[in-house]
C-alpha cells in the first residue's frame, strides 16, 4: 500500500512510520523535512491512504497547546486538517485515518466510560479541533477513521520529569492516568487500514496506570530507596473501552509491554542505589 503520512517526524508518527515501513508499505512522509505544513493541500494522487499525525502546538502541550495564539492553532489544526482531507478525497484518496484524542470527551463527568460510539464533547480547545476534524472526516465521501488516542509512552522523553523527581526523593502527587505504547497505537493504525468497512471513530487504549505501580517498577530496576507516592483515587478517571479495535483482532501489551520498555526509558545516568 502506498502511505501519505503526515508528521512522520513526531512522536506518534514516528512509530507509524517505522511499522508501515516493517510491513512493507511505501511511506511518503509529509513533514517539515519533505517541505510540508498544515494548511498546504498537496497532490496525493496515487497514494491508497492517508495517515494524518500531524498537529501544530506549543512545545511539550497539547491541551493548552494553543498558547497565546489561538487563532493559529484553528487555523493551522483545523483549517489546515480540513484542508488537507479535501486534498484526500479530491485526488482518490480511498482511506484516512486521523489522529484524534481522548480529548474529545473531556467535557463528559469524571467517571464516565467512553464507549467507541459516545459522542464528543469537547472541554477546550485541543479538544474542539479534534472533534470538529473528525465530524468533517465523517462527511467525506473515504473510508475515514478518527483513532481517539490517551497518552503515549514509548519514547526516552515520557516521564523524565517523574523519574527526576523520584530519583531525588522529591514528594510524588498522586496520579492515576490511562495510556497506551506508541507502538501498540501504530499496529492499531495500520489495523484500520485493512478493515473493508471500517467505523467513523475508535477508541485506542490499553493500560490503567497508576504512579505509584510505575515507580515501583523504577524501584526494582534500580534499587532507589525512596518512598512511593500514594496511589491515586481512580475513580473519577473516564477509561476508554477498545472493543471495536479488539474485535479487529487487535492485542496491545499491556504491563507486560511497559516492564519491557522501561529499562530504555531510564537514561543511562540513572544512580544505581545499593540493594539491602
Amino acid at each position: 500500500m502506498r502511505i501519505a503520512l503526515t508528521g512522520a517526524s513526531g512522536i506518534v508518527g514516528g512509530f507509524v512510520l517505522r511499522a508501515a515501513q516493517a510491513a512493507g508499505h511505501a511511506v511518503t512522509q509529509l513533514d517539515r523535512g519533505s517541505g510540508f505544513q498544515l494548511g498546504d493541500a498537496p497532490d496525493l494522487g496515487g497514494h491508497d491512504a492517508l495517515i494524518h499525525c500531524a498537529f501544530a502546538h506549543t512545545p511539550g502541550r497539547y491541551r493548552g497547546g494553543e498558547g497565546d495564539n489561538p487563532e493559529a492553532f484553528l487555523r493551522l489544526n483545523g483549517d489546515g486538517t480540513r484542508r488537507l482531507f479535501d486534498a484526500a478525497a479530491r485526488d482518490g484518496v480511498d482511506r484516512i485515518v486521523f489522529l484524534s484524542s481522548r480529548a474529545v470527551h473531556d467535557g463528559h463527568p469524571a467517571g464516565t466510560a467512553l464507549p467507541d460510539d459516545l459522542p464528543a464533547r469537547p472541554a477546550d480547545l485541543y479538544g474542539q479541533v479534534k472533534a470538529d476534524a473528525e465530524a468533517h472526516l465523517a462527511g467525506l465521501p473515504v473510508r475515514g477513521t478518527a483513532i481517539r488516542a490517551t497518552g503515549v509512552y514509548g519514547l526516552r522523553g515520557k516521564w523524565h520529569d517523574l523519574f527526576t523527581d523520584y530519583r531525588a526523593g522529591r514528594p510524588i502527587p498522586p496520579r492515576i492516568a490511562t495510556e497506551v505504547h506508541g507502538d501498540d497505537l501504530a499496529a492499531a493504525v495500520l489495523l484500520l487500514l485493512t478493515q473493508p468497512d471500517p467505523p467513523d471513530q475508535v477508541n485506542c487504549s490499553d493500560l490503567i496506570l497508576d504512579r505509584h505501580d510505575l515507580l515501583a517498577e523504577v524501584r526494582a530496576l534500580t534499587g532507589c530507596p525512596h518512598p512511593l507516592p500514594a496511589r491515586a483515587d481512580p475513580a473519577p478517571l473516564r477509561v476508554q473501552t477498545c472493543d471495536r479495535l479488539r474485535a479487529m483482532g487487535w492485542q496491545p501489551g499491556g504491563m507486560a509491554k511497559l516492564r519491557a520498555t522501561l529499562p530504555g526509558l531510564l537514561t543511562s545516568s540513572l544512580p544505581q542505589y545499593p540493594r539491602g
